[in-house]
């Protein structure tokens, strides 16, 4: 597989940290860091007291948390094995507890604590005071310590009551048990301090405008020769007495320098907030695209004189997206082609949704790596790191709001499903990457009155050119006659005037109560289940190309294995496990990638790739994933075969390439048993263009286990000292020549020394880990301080002849933003998963299969059944 190095490192020199690796800029409450600009956050994830079960007034200052566990946000309420679904996650009620002091530095300003997201209900008390109230679990909200009149220098608690129990009254609003994901609970995104001066940026949520608050960038007359941006400011004064400031907007390129600078005056009586409304033209743009996704800087202050009061740096990328209908989609002015990708769950393993920033910029940049072009969040707003990273790495979005095939009739039901996508667009607006909403409840039947309703707020929310369109599916009420985009299948070109676009595609179930079907294979089950799941997934890829223009392709579910309410198996359909490991339908899935294709940071240019063992179980047929113009297959160094790589009109643009009764134990056995030769074993496959090997893979069968393996799963960045940062640390079992032993069957136990943690233990499966197809990953979890972090593993069972032993070491780097805790997280903890307060649900057979038919009803009446 071959890397475009050069751009990579150009691309990535200037983010170099002092580790020397590659850290992404995250953004906080929408805006990234501007050094000087009056803006200070925190870092308020570590040092929480948590309880897993409901407390009597666990609000109170008097209560005695001192026996609790230290943990760092963000947190699940309990760590679950990696095989969970079937409602064995815990639901119910927990406490979070934090002791701080806002720091005397911050005296004037006025401090909020921010949190990313809590799941389900939340009830936030202040020095014992309920301050706040939250329903739902994936978007943002905020507690004024200021206006609660805590000072700087003050100590403070703040606590959290969380539940993630089923709740009808607000979305999803579907009972766990018939859901298609799980509620992993607790607060399961990060927590930040945000301090700024009285006289501020207001936040695009907590404004509450339609169409307003914080900065809302949109554009206008796009073209390779220029393009209007607008910056849309607004700005409140919270001081005591009235004020005259400037709001200055500087348009940067991406290395910093200043393109343009834009200076408005704004004149605020004492509580008042304005919008400065400013427009740049950008000569000659840098046009943004998933292949080049550059991005501009818009860096906004609020100028007192000479004094920043508050500021912020906002990224965006100019470019022109347009349905054109039977014409298809265009970009930049010019045709597209097919937009594929994926849908994306938040689960991973162990942890459930409790992911940090570095694995959101990680899952992305797999997806971008797979050639994935477009992600649908699956089915709820993503943490804003994934939206960040899909700016970054060039993934276009469909933003959902909450929802999957439940609708209640209550009106106030309605209202909470429509604030929550006043909240995502406000939250999202400004991100290059999002192309479409989706404001309507997912495979859901609604009303008339719901479906208009939702696609007015998309319509208020971003009322200029160029704005996101709203999409549903083409059968739904309202959808077809009125919204910019509609979900269907190739089949359904013709049946509506706008483009079409398949939500969910790859899915070939038996019923939808036994769940077999042959895209599903768990890594576990080894070599034939992953290569038949790679060929059926190859099937499914090839019929988003049967189009006459208007349909535009779709999103594969789902490529990462997760956890499931209603059925007892993970979702194994992904193209990776839910430990990012890769199977062989990911190399199926990099194969469509052009080999001419570039990217600033990704994996792109020819490849070539064997999903064959040569184990005694192995196929005859041997698979070769290619995107080259030929494959050459040399076996055993001497049998030469040359296949043309099948590039389908109207289907898939790299057919799998699939050499005929290639491969025979017993004509191996030739070279291993009688010639005592088995170093000629191998499959060396080659890729041809233009009569000319550009790449090549050799393949060669596992000997006797003899060696660990341990490897980084990192891409490129560094782990951060904030506790609650981790990496994937694989496991490989491995013979003599490093080749991985899939056959292995070993557990491996995993110890950790220095500035590092592992998460999990036995009670869950963690540690030790049971070797599946070669591999035992394990999560590793980075302490508050920088420093060494020293990885071994062994085998459970250690002999003469096991494996032996591996060790990895690296270092984790300092967080850039300042803590703000007192209670140090405990760094030797066994989770126990078992408590008294713990409930799970419980149905009598026949109250099962009544919640079971429903969803089969439902899924069946949304053409899932057949045309997955």
């Amino acid at each position: 597989m071959k890397n475009v190095i050069a751009a990579l490192l150009l691309f990535l020199m200037p983010a170099l940290c002092s580790a020397g690796s590659y850290s992404p800029e995250t953004s906080v409450a929408g805006f990234i860091d501007l050094k000087g600009s009056g803006r200070i956050v925190y870092n308020f994830n570590p040092g929480w007291r948590f309880f897993k079960g409901d407390v009597k007034n666990g609000g109170a200052m008097g209560l005695d948390d001192s026996s609790w566990e230290v943990v760092a946000t963000p947190h699940t309420v309990a760590l679950e094995a990696a095989e969970a679904s079937g409602c064995r996650n815990y639901q119910g009620p927990a406490w979070y507890r934090k002791h701080f002091v806002v720091d005397k530095s911050l005296k004037g300003k006025n401090v909020s604590v921010y949190f990313e997201a809590v799941m389900g209900k939340s009830d936030v008390y202040v020095n014992g005071k309920l301050v706040k109230q939250h329903l739902g679990g994936y978007l943002p909200f905020s507690v004024s310590l200021t206006d609660l009149g805590i000072h700087a220098g003050e100590s403070c608690l703040i606590a959290v009551f969380t539940d993630n129990s089923d709740d009808k009254n607000f979305p999803p609003g579907k009972k766990q048990y018939t859901l298609d994901f799980a509620y992993h609970g607790g607060i399961y995104r990060d927590v930040w301090m945000i301090a700024k001066s009285p006289v501020a940026i207001t936040d695009a949520i907590e404004a509450n405008k339609v169409a307003g608050g914080g900065v809302f960038v949109h554009y206008d007359n796009i073209s390779e020769k220029s393009a209007d941006v607008f910056v849309d400011t607004d700005v409140k004064n919270e001081s005591k007495q009235s004020k005259t400031v400037y709001l200055e907007t500087e348009l940067c390129d991406k290395a910093g320098k200043v393109i343009a600078r834009e200076k408005t005056k704004l004149v605020l009586a004492n509580g008042e907030s304005k919008t400065a409304k400013q427009k740049i033209t950008v000569r000659k743009p840098n046009l943004w695209s998933p292949d080049d996704p550059y991005l501009y800087r818009i860096n906004s202050r609020v100028l007192d004189g000479k004094v920043s009061l508050d500021g912020g740096t906002t990224r965006i990328g100019i470019r022109k997206a347009e349905f054109r209908g039977k014409d298809g989609f265009y970009l930049n002015g010019k045709p597209y082609g097919q937009l594929i990708g994926a849908n994306r769950h938040q689960d991973f393993g162990y942890v459930g949704n409790a992911l940090p920033n570095s694995q959101q910029w990680r899952d992305a940049k797999k997806l971008r790596d797979a050639g994935c072009k477009i992600i649908r969040s699956a089915h709820y707003p993503q943490d804003p790191a994934f939206m960040d990273a899909c700016d970054e790495l060039g993934l276009f979005i469909i933003v959902a709001t909450p929802g999957w095939q439940f609708w209640n009739k209550d009106p106030h039901f309605a209202e909470l499903v429509n604030e929550n996508t006043h909240q995502m667009i406000r939250r999202d607006r400004n991100h290059t990457s999002v192309l479409i909403w989706e404001p309507i409840l997912n495979e859901t039947r609604y009303p008339l009155d719901f479906s208009l309703s939702a696609l007015k707020v998309t319509k208020d929310e971003f009322p200029y050119p160029g704005a996101p369109v709203a999409a549903g599916d083409l059968h739904s009420d309202g959808v077809a006659d009125n919204y910019g985009l509609v979900y269907g299948w190739p089949t359904d070109e013709g049946k509506a005037k706008q483009c079409v676009f398949t939500r969910e595609f790859g899915e070939n179930v038996d019923d939808w109560y036994a769940h077999n079907n042959n895209n599903r294979a768990s890594r576990s089950w080894g070599e034939r289940p992953q290569l038949v799941q790679a060929l059926s997934l190859a099937e499914s890829y090839g019929a988003m190309f049967k189009t006459t223009g208007q349909f535009i392709g779709g999103a594969q579910w789902h490529p990462f294995d997760h956890q499931r309410g209603y059925h007892p198996d993970p979702y194994w359909g992904g193209i990776f496990d839910c430990f990012r490991q890769s199977k062989y339908a990911y190399y199926m899935f990099k194969s469509q990638i052009s080999p001419k294709a570039t990217h600033p940071v990704c994996e792109t240019g020819p490849m070539v790739y064997v999903a064959n063992e040569i184990s005694p179980f192995s196929d005859s047929d041997v698979v070769v994933f290619s995107n080259c113009d030929s494959v050459r297959l040399i076996t055993y160094e001497k049998d030469t075969i040359v296949q043309p790589v099948i590039h389908e009109k109207n289907g898939i643009p790299n057919a799998p390439v699939i050499f005929k009764n290639v491969y025979n134990f017993w004509d191996m056995r030739q070279y291993t048993y009688v010639q005592k030769n088995w170093q000629k074993v191998s499959f060396v496959a080659e890729g041809i263009i233009d009569g000319k090997v550009v790449c090549s893979y050799k393949r060669m069968p596992s000997r006797r286990s003899t060696k660990l393996r341990l490897t980084l799963d990192h891409e490129g960045q560094a782990l951060v000292a904030d506790g609650s940062d981790f990496a994937v640390v694989i496991a490989e079992v491995t013979d003599d020549s490093g080749n991985v032993r899939r056959l292995a069957k070993d557990n491996v136990v995993f110890t950790v020394e220095g500035e590092g943690t592992i998460i999990g233990d036995a009670s869950i499966g963690a540690n030790p880990r049971a070797v599946e197809f070669g591999s035992a990953p394990v999560l590793i979890r980075a302490t508050n301080k920088a420093g060494k972090i020293k990885v071994k593993a062994h085998v459970q069972f250690e002999g003469v002849h096991a494996p032996t032993s591996a060790e990895l070491e690296f270092e984790s780097i300092p967080s850039e933003k300042p803590f703000c805790y007192i209670d140090q997280v405990q760094s030797k903890v066994n989770r126990n998963n078992k408590t008294t307060n713990e409930t799970k649900p419980t149905l009598t057979e026949e109250e099962k299969q009544k919640v079971l038919n429903e969803v089969e009803l439902q899924q069946t009446e949304f053409g899932e059944k057949h045309l997955k």
